[in-house]
């Protein structure tokens, strides 16, 4: 095989379009910049084979259901149960049996550009997804767990065909049509739960992201209407808006103030 230029092994290598043949001469070519390309592309190898460990381990609550007869396992998960601000967003999927999409993960645990990567991807390639946003006022009237649970009820409730199973992060629902289990931290044992924790996420961010172009001075595109210093220092400073929770402490204390 005619030896090829480091450019052209580069090349090759950016497209991951090496033969068993070429990487086996990789690995023998002795120049030094040979073996730095070999030594990139051997970290990619073992990124994507740690991807897949995790991908396949995040599948065990899915594959254990469907070995039940379950035919359409859905996750649910929410966001925004914390801030001071902003409404409480729940989000439920069903993701197709041979749905893949290795790195996904609890959304916390991923930066906005691939959140909003997988956002789009689940979205279209899920059988089905729904997503419910509960406003700040609800959450005055009936508390944030109750709010978090009737998110959830009413996400599980668009899904179309309606689940066999459903896996919820943490939160225990009760009367629902289906069989269902709650996990602790759901969202980074379940790619069910995870795919649902970001349509979640996302649509959160997005509204606190419009709220903050009403209400600037609380750096809700920043914060996400989380009691930061900035944002308790606003309040202190500008008053609470529309949006803010006035049956948590922090909001509740600044008004009697």
């Amino acid at each position: 095989m005619k030896t090829k230029s480091i450019a052209e092994i580069k090349q090759l290598i950016d497209h991951d379009n090496l033969s068993d043949a070429e990487i086996s001469k990789l690995q023998q070519d002795t120049r030094k910049g040979v073996q730095k390309l070999w030594k990139i592309y051997e970290q990619r190898l073992q990124k994507m084979k740690d991807l897949e460990c995790q991908f396949l381990e995040m599948s065990q609550y899915e594959h254990k259901n469907y070995t039940k007869g379950c035919n359409y396992i859905a996750g649910i998960d929410e966001a925004g149960r914390g801030p001071l601000a902003g409404p409480v967003v729940a989000a439920s999927v069903i993701l197709p049996r041979d749905f893949k999409l290795l790195g996904l993960d609890d959304s916390k645990q991923l930066n906005e550009r691939k959140r909003n990567e997988f956002f789009s991807i689940i979205k279209e390639q899920a059988i089905s997804y729904g997503i419910s946003i509960i406003s700040n006022q609800k959450i005055d009237q009936v508390n944030i767990y109750e709010a978090t649970k009737l998110a959830m009820h009413d996400a599980l409730s668009q899904l179309e065909p309606s689940p066999d199973h459903v896996l919820i992060d943490a939160v225990p629902l009760k009367q629902l049509p289906c069989t269902s289990e709650s996990i602790t931290k759901g969202d980074q044992k379940s790619i069910t739960i995870a795919a649902a924790s970001i349509l979640a996420k996302v649509t959160r961010d997005t509204i606190m992201k419009k709220i903050h172009n009403d209400f600037p001075f609380y750096d809700f595109a920043s914060n996400m209407g989380y009691g930061t210093k900035h944002h308790m220092d606003a309040i202190q400073q500008h008053g609470v808006t529309p949006f803010h929770r006035r049956s948590f402490s922090p909001v509740r204390s600044s008004i009697v103030q």
